[in-house]
C-alpha cells in the first residue's frame, strides 16, 4: 500500500475527532480565550502527557495549551468548565481562568492523560 494511501484513514480519523469535539465544545457552552497583554501561561502536549502537570496561575490569567506530539489531543475540563476542539501538532488552545481554584482536566481522546491549573 503506498503511503497516501495510509495517511487518508489518519486524517479521516483525525477529521473525525475533530468534529465531535467541535460538537461536545458547543454542548458545553465553551470559553476559549485569547492573549491580550501579557504573554500567557503554557502547557506543553508532549509524549502523551501536560507539562508542567500542574500550573499555578494569577486570577484571570490565561493558559494556553500547545500540543507537540504528532497525535491529535483535546483538553477537557473535569468540572465542564471549557472543552478544546481536537488540537492537531503545533496547535493551541487558550481559557481564562476568573476564578480562583483549583482545576482539573483531561485529554477527551486519552483519558490517561490529566493535569490540574490552580487558580490563586
Amino acid at each position: 500500500m503506498d503511503r497516501q494511501h495510509t495517511r487518508r484513514p489518519r486524517r479521516a480519523r483525525r477529521l473525525a475527532l475533530a468534529m465531535g469535539a467541535v460538537f461536545a465544545c458547543l454542548a458545553v457552552g465553551v470559553r476559549a480565550a485569547t492573549a491580550s497583554g501579557a504573554s500567557p501561561a503554557q502547557i506543553r502536549i508532549e509524549s502523551f502527557v501536560f507539562d508542567p502537570p500542574t500550573l499555578e496561575v494569577a486570577s484571570g490569567a490565561t493558559v494556553t495549551w500547545i500540543n507537540r506530539d504528532e497525535e491529535l489531543h483535546a483538553v477537557t475540563s473535569a468540572e465542564g468548565l471549557f472543552a478544546s476542539p481536537g488540537i492537531d501538532t503545533d496547535e493551541q488552545f487558550s481559557f481564562r481562568f476568573e476564578k480562583p481554584g483549583t482545576y482539573e482536566y483531561r485529554c477527551a481522546l486519552h483519558p490517561h492523560m490529566h493535569g490540574t491549573v490552580i487558580v490563586r
